[in-house]
């Protein structure tokens, strides 16, 4: 079995303010669902370790979807005990993953131990995925030759439109979209709150939580791809097919 890591926030308050924050559950369930039904087994790792904050915007009625309902209704304890960054062995995955929520913009966006393992999947051109907030965990690694790991290369994350949509762009330490491109990456944008993906080799970005899916499915792909193996899970093949002859 494959296994995939995927890293997620500690960060459960807005900068100094009364905000809270953490993980967009709607995100993390997509492609931890995705995932498994392919037969990957799924690590789940953070700054700190142990128990993820869940950010309380994404549990309500307007964002909660289907994954995230059954995610609750599961009581499945992968966000309990989730281990530390520290702890963790670039090695010993096939590919990482980043969810969003706000909480990846003051920590994993500066976390030394994240950037290290970052640049080593980079480095070693495995899959790297992330989705709205959570590629602002890409934002310290570097290539070999001391780059930025997203210099010149093409990808998406929430747009400035999107985070003004929010309504909490003053409380954010950046705007990523910003960030992004003063870093010399090749920033692209769709259309709000819709499904945009956008592919590199094997980076693979997600703009906004509706993309959280579509992202894990091309990721599917790429590490299928990568392993001279045909994609074992035919729900991923079609929905992906779909959304490139929608497109």
């Amino acid at each position: 079995m494959k296994r995939i890591l995927i890293a997620v926030t500690s960060h459960d308050r807005m900068g100094y303010s009364a905000e809270q924050t953490g993980l967009w559950l709607e995100e993390f369930a997509e492609i931890y669902y995705r995932f498994a039904e392919c037969g990957f087994e799924a690590v789940v790792a953070s700054p700190s370790g142990g128990e993820v904050p869940i950010d309380p915007r994404s549990v309500g009625r307007r964002f909660l979807g289907t994954d995230g309902k059954r995610f609750i209704a599961g009581n499945d304890p992968v966000l309990d005990e989730t281990r530390k960054l520290a702890d963790v062995d670039p090695d010993d995955f096939c590919a990482l993953l980043y969810p969003g929520g706000y909480g990846p913009m003051w920590d994993l966006a500066n976390d030394h131990r994240n950037a290290r393992i970052a640049s080593s999947f980079f480095e070693r051109d495995k899959p790297v995925g992330a989705v709205g907030h959570g590629v602002a965990a890409l934002l310290k690694a570097r290539r070999c030759d001391g780059y930025p790991a997203v210099y010149g290369r093409r990808l998406t994350a929430l747009s400035n439109e999107e985070e003004r949509d929010m309504g909490l762009d003053g409380l954010m330490p950046f705007m990523l979209e910003e960030r992004l491109k003063e870093l010399g990456a090749v920033y692209c944008s769709g259309s709000s709150w819709r499904p945009h993906v956008v592919s590199d080799g094997n980076l693979i970005t997600g703009q906004n939580p509706k993309s959280a899916g579509n992202v894990a499915e091309a990721m599917i792909r790429v590490i299928r791809r990568n392993s001279g193996t045909i994609p074992l899970c035919r729900a991923v093949a079609w929905r992906y097919d779909l959304i490139s002859v929608l497109k």
